[in-house]
């Protein structure tokens, strides 16, 4: 009698399913903690170090991030693609190590110190100076120290025990001395000049220390009367200007007119204008004034106008609020003291003989000059020039011998002797009108100045509607204003190459035969940029750009945080001290003391007994900070400290933002110290938005907080992102996205848990590639070209390919191909069985290959995955990049074959969906004769496919039918060999009567 179905023989235990320990569930936030700690307590840094020692250097040096404020997720970004750069320098077996760094100094440290004092209605100045800055320290340490445990939680591998500060003495000395090589070859020069200013913070500020919002302002046509023309008719004209900064006005010194502009005098109800003919009807709109060309009085180019003079517009309103005074006449420059004194140094003086000084300052002609600047895109064609708050104003007035006059102070009011807006202007209450300049109200249609220049009958528009970007400091978030203030700079265009020092290299342009020697910065600075890789390209043009147009470099700043600009200079000459003992002792005293070793009791000390300290200066400004961060280069490459560390940097590494900052102080201070550039590469990353596209911003609810998302997900994640987007881009971040980004992860970790399960207990060698079958010699293919890829993308800095090629080659080569057809020789062919000991082979190779592809990116998975199956092999970090086998296959052949198979399943889908067929298991198929490659059986496509059975046939269509073959009670493949479902398949039955035997 025939044996019952219920009672046939269950063969599970007889299948030789993967074993591991190894979890399908991550628990990335409880593991990560614990890998970090051991990592930390072996040293693998310094462990790492010692095994490239002596190997190919690679340098990258870190740019330092603010040590103010907990990580954000551009400090994440930033420092995984930092991460895997060393990362992945090291695994091709090169020594580039990671000495991280921070900047400690400047006006963010500063504004926060403040902001804690403004709490406890303290005054920072009632504070002294080193007590003061002993807090910024403070405050500064408290930070570093933050961002380092955070850093280190993010998975970063840095000499973390050993960073660099650059409020360290050494640091602060090396920054000195650079400034030192500046002052000895003459390279510096104090002078007056409109910069950026923030009335808030009281200091100048750096282009990358600002940042640009869309604003409304008032604009205003202003009337000035012409006093004097070598055209007659424009005599007693008014010509009319434009502005959208009001409170500029009160120190306006001349008029700039377009010499080939076409300018027009029309007379309207009674009086005579003079504006740009094209501009006519915009300005006729705003002032609401009938505009009739019959009545014309003039047309000209603006060439005619050299030799027109102006008067002031409130000249007449002062002097008819202070009857009895005689101004006279005056000059073109001002008061006679005026262009050597400051508003800071005249703040709080007596106002004895000042009103004379003042109406005679209002008094002087406002000579009209020809700006090649001005344009008819907006205004009137003529421009009011205050060369205190204009960099094309000062230029074109200082070729006229008109110098600023400094009426504008440290906080943004016009200084106590100013008469107009002055200590002592004040309305018909008594209450001082005096305001800062980028009060609104003050510049308002019914403002202090509007109001005046209204009553003095100049006001011939005025409305608040007028839109436009301006500069905002990026710290305070309040409007920045050019002042023109007594600075330190740097020339562009100053010959400077015979200072350099002897490492540099001598560069030449040949242009027919004749050698120029390249002797100014800027143009040294231009020829570092062409020498250096960009990647992407395009940052090339972005600082090229910037180098190419920009003005000599503003060094100093009014604050107290920071290294100070360690010159003395001559009382009377204002030359400043070029004596190398001099400096050497400053030097000296700083690297002992820091920067509060600069203190006017020292002075006699410094000086040594060849200079009188009464005859000179200590200068109290201090150093830029991007100055400070620009030096990096020589205390970390060059000091010695880390001396693995060497000069040049291979590459810098910072968002594209540092075109206009870091790398540009960079540039420019070893160019001028050292004639090149520190760095032979740059890259550049874009900034990561919201995941609608938008600025994150607090205040809109839509910022990502890393520390948040690694709580909850784990630091694995994170750099999975960092690494998937287009970094050279900008690129989103949201929930969404991450859980995008999750699922990516999972499908790798599955791919590392099949392959610790499948290579359970396995010891083995692949022998002979000739003898395995095709299949796996196609995966080694495969292999090998995912490994040159992946080393290409290493090289280009590329990865974001990096990490896609090796997510979709687990994902499509592996698990959806190769791990799914040969699931079934894994499980079912006997331990003996050349086709599994193969794949086991190859999974073995992969294995030790793909661990060591994914150990840059998920830094903390890849050391789980190494323990799992290595738990004494050390730390997968110290391992190098595999030597995979150099095989080859026909690619064509078997991208042909994965598309049939494509067909196939499709074709398997709907018979599965209507529950025809389970799997396909139990598919009979037909494929196109013509699509089946050379060298493959029936058998092999079946094996192939995963499916019962596959026939060619004529048909250019595949068809699938329901097989009538019975299942095999042990692989559950349907075989013609099986009598009856349960049974043994001619394959299954040896194994399992081997297994028995040896049981």
């Amino acid at each position: 009698m025939p044996e019952s179905t219920d009672t046939k023989r269950d063969y599970r235990d007889t299948v030789f399913l993967p074993k591991t320990d190894f979890p399908m569930k991550a628990g990335l936030p409880q593991k990560e903690p614990g890998i970090a700690a051991r990592w930390e307590t072996e040293e693998l840094y310094k462990e790492l170090r010692e095994a490239r020692k002596g190997r190919e250097k690679f340098i990258f040096h870190d740019g330092p991030p603010y040590a103010n404020g907990d990580m954000h997720i551009g400090h994440a970004l930033n420092h995984t693609l930092k991460d895997i750069v060393c990362r992945t320098q090291n695994l091709l077996g090169k020594d580039a190590p990671y000495v991280p760094g921070w900047d400690c100094h400047g006006l963010p440290i500063e504004w926060k110190v403040e902001e804690q004092y403004r709490k406890k209605k303290l005054d920072k100045n009632e504070v002294p100076a080193k007590e003061f800055r002993a807090e910024c320290r403070a405050y500064a340490q408290h930070w570093v120290d933050v961002q380092r445990e955070q850093l280190k939680r993010l998975g970063i591998m840095a000499d973390w025990d050993n960073p660099y500060l650059t409020m360290q003495f050494d640091s602060e000395a090396t920054i000195v001395a650079e400034l030192m090589k500046f002052a000895e070859a003459g390279n510096l020069y104090r002078g007056s000049k409109p910069v950026m200013w923030s009335p808030v913070e009281e200091t100048a500020l750096a282009e990358a220390e600002v940042e640009y919002e869309d604003i409304t302002s008032t604009q205003i046509d202003v009337a000035f009367e012409i006093v004097e023309s070598p055209v007659p008719e424009l005599v007693g004209a008014h010509a009319v200007i434009w502005t959208t900064t009001p409170w500029t006005i009160p120190v306006n010194q001349a008029v700039a007119y377009g010499p080939e502009v076409e300018y027009t005098c029309v007379s309207i109800e009674g009086k005579k204008y003079l504006f740009a003919l094209p501009l006519s009807g915009e300005f006729a709109e705003r002032a609401d004034l009938p505009l009739e060309y019959k009545h014309r009085v003039w047309t000209g180019k603006g060439s005619d106008l050299a030799g027109t003079v102006a008067r002031h517009p409130i000249y007449n309103l002062l002097k008819s609020r202070r009857p009895g005074l005689d101004p006279g006449q005056g000059s073109s420059s001002g008061t006679a003291d005026e262009g050597s004194t400051t508003p800071d140094q005249v703040r709080g003086d007596g106002r004895n003989g000042e009103m004379e000084k003042a109406l005679a300052f209002y008094a002087n002609p406002r000579p009209f000059l020809p700006g090649d600047f001005v344009t008819t895109d907006s205004g009137t064609g003529l421009v009011h020039m205050s060369p205190d708050h204009g960099e094309d104003d000062f230029l074109l007035c200082r070729e006229h011998g008109i110098e600023p006059v400094f009426a504008v102070m440290a906080d943004g009011r016009y200084r106590d002797d100013w008469e107009w807006l002055g200590a002592g202007d004040v309305d018909a209450e008594g209450k001082e009108r005096r305001r800062s300049v980028i009060n609104k109200p003050f510049n308002a249609p019914e403002g202090p100045i509007c109001s005046d220049l209204r009553e003095a009958g100049a006001l011939l528009s005025a409305s608040e509607d007028y839109q436009h970007s301006y500069p905002h400091s990026w710290r305070s978030k309040a409007k920045v204003i050019f002042r023109c203030t007594p600075q330190w700079f740097v020339p562009m265009d100053k010959p400077i190459l015979e200072h350099v020092d002897n490492r540099a290299e001598q560069r030449w342009e040949s242009e027919g035969g004749a050698q120029e020697p390249l002797v100014t910065l800027r143009q040294l600075a231009m020829q570092a940029i062409a020498d250096t890789r960009f990647v992407p390209e395009k940052g090339r043009n972005r600082i090229g750009s910037m180098v190419e147009g920009r003005p000599d470099w503003v060094l100093s700043r009014q604050r107290a945080w920071g290294v100070p600009i360690t010159l003395f200079v001559k009382n009377g000459t204002g030359e400043y001290l070029q004596d190398r003992d001099v400096n050497a002792r400053v030097i000296a005293a700083v690297r002992e003391e820091g920067v509060d070793a600069w203190d006017d009791a020292r002075k006699a000390e410094f000086l040594g007994s060849g200079y009188d300290p009464d005859e000179y200066e200590m200068v109290s400004d201090i150093l830029d900070v991007w100055f400070d961060s620009g030096c990096t280069h020589a205390f970390v490459l060059e000091s010695g400290r880390w001396p693995e560390m060497q000069w040049p940097a291979d590459l810098y590494l910072e968002g594209s933002d540092q075109h206009r900052g870091w790398f540009q102080s960079s540039l420019l201070e070893s160019c001028a110290t050292r004639g090149r550039a520190p760095f032979n590469q740059i890259l550049t990353h874009g900034f990561t938005m919201a995941s609608d596209g938008r600025k994150m911003s607090k205040s809109l609810g839509n910022t990502i907080d890393p520390l948040k998302v690694m709580e909850q997900y784990g630091a694995d994640i994170i750099r999975l992102w960092a690494l998937s987007v287009d970094f050279t881009e900008d690129h989103r971040i949201g929930d969404e996205i991450l859980k995008g980004v999750g699922d990516q992860y999972r499908k790798l970790r599955n791919t590392f848990r099949y392959l610790l399960g499948a290579l359970d207990g396995f010891v083995g060698d692949m022998g002979d590639t000739g003898a395995i079958p095709e299949l796996e010699v196609y995966v080694l293919a495969l292999l090998a070209d995912l490994d040159g890829k992946l080393r290409q993308a290493v090289d280009d800095y590329d990865f974001n390919t990096y990490t896609r090629l090796l997510v979709d080659f687990c994902n499509e080569d592996l698990s959806a191909f190769y791990f799914d057809i040969r699931k079934d020789s894994l499980y079912c062919d006997g331990p003996d069985s050349v086709r599994r000991n193969a794949y086991r082979t190859v999974l073995d190779i992969l294995f030790h290959a793909l661990v060591r592809y994914a150990a840059p990116v998920l830094v903390y998975t890849a050391e789980e995955v190494w323990g799992t199956r290595y738990p004494d092999g050390g730390s997968v970090h110290l391992l190098e990049w595999p030597n995979v086998p150099g095989v080859s296959a026909d690619g064509a052949k078997w991208s042909t074959l994965r598309e049939l198979r494509e067909d196939v399943m499709e074709a398997i889908e709907p018979l599965r969906r209507d529950k025809v067929i389970r799997s396909g298991l139990e598919a009979d198929v037909v494929v196109p004769a013509s699509m089946v490659p050379d060298g493959f059986t029936d058998a092999d496509l079946a094996e192939l496919f995963i499916t019962a059975s596959v026939t060619r046939g004529d048909s250019e269509a595949v068809t699938v039918t329901r097989t009538s073959e019975s299942k095999c009670g042990r692989c559950w493949r349907l075989l013609p060999s099986v009598a009856e479902d349960g049974d043994l398949c001619d394959r299954c039955e040896p194994v399992v009567a081997q297994l028995d035997a040896a049981q």
